[in-house]
């Protein structure tokens, strides 16, 4: 199976070498194509800061990351920006979205920016809103919309550029429980039928159940993980007592 993302001994550290905080330590893993993956662990164990080093928001201090074979040290500037608007895309607990835009121009933004032909556009709109069930929703601005509509607009702004990889951050975050299970089945739906990799941090274990695997860290390291055997009620038992292993209560895995 291809791997899309590699990490080979990864450290970030922040501050000068005298007085450096070392937020990951010698951090690696393969995630293949496709994988829906999960990451957790308690607050400041080195979460999001993984998923911004992956999602190229920033650099490590040392190692290597590779995205669908491509070194991310390697690329600077606008190529660096090139290469993340062409390749990945971000869903976040706030949504993000543009108040003074409808739905549908807030969705057309990343290819409204790369001079996309508008015919391409809006057949692109029409085949992910049907997707994710918001077709009916194209009208409308987002002070109009449940949280969890704006999540599925922020879920297909992401897919409209065909990324390899979807990066999530506490997607659910400011979800009820309701929303929240919408907003998974709508991610899970897409990674079955798109094929599209996501990768997810974070602090629910109801969330983490929906993944194909799940990967647990703790002051920088890696301390284990868990996969799945599409029995969800199964895998949110043994993320609960994982994140009873490592320390502390879901609530805490902020």
């Amino acid at each position: 199976m291809k791997k899309i993302v590699e990490l080979s001994n990864v450290i970030k550290e922040y501050g000068k070498s005298s007085n450096s905080f070392r937020a990951l330590k010698e951090v690696s893993f393969d995630i293949n194509e496709g994988e829906f993956v999960g990451i957790m662990g308690p607050s400041g164990s080195g979460k999001t800061t993984l998923l911004n080093i992956m999602s190229t928001i920033d650099k490590p201090t040392y190692g290597k990351v590779l995205l669908d074979g491509k070194d991310l040290n390697e690329f600077k500037g606008e190529n660096l920006a090139g290469f993340r608007r062409d390749n990945i895309g971000f869903v976040f607990q706030s949504f993000n979205l543009l108040d003074n835009m409808t739905v549908r121009d807030n969705i057309a933004l990343p290819l409204t920016l790369n001079n996309v032909r508008h015919e391409i556009i809006l057949q692109k709109i029409d085949t992910f809103t049907k997707l994710l069930g918001i077709s009916d929703q194209m009208d409308k601005y987002p002070v109009e919309l449940s949280g969890g509509q704006k999540q599925r607009v922020a879920i297909c702004r992401a897919l409209i550029t065909d990324p390899k990889v979807i990066f999530a951050d506490e997607p659910t975050g400011a979800l009820d429980s309701k929303y929240s299970s919408d907003v998974l089945e709508c991610f899970k739906n897409v990674n079955s039928r798109l094929g599209i990799t996501i990768i997810m941090v974070t602090h629910d274990s109801n969330a983490a159940s929906y993944c194909d695997r799940v990967m647990f860290l703790k002051d920088g390291k890696m301390h284990g993980r868990l996969d799945s055997n599409g029995n969800k009620q199964e895998m949110f038992t043994k993320v609960l007592d994982m994140l009873a292993i490592l320390g502390g209560s879901d609530n805490e895995l902020l």
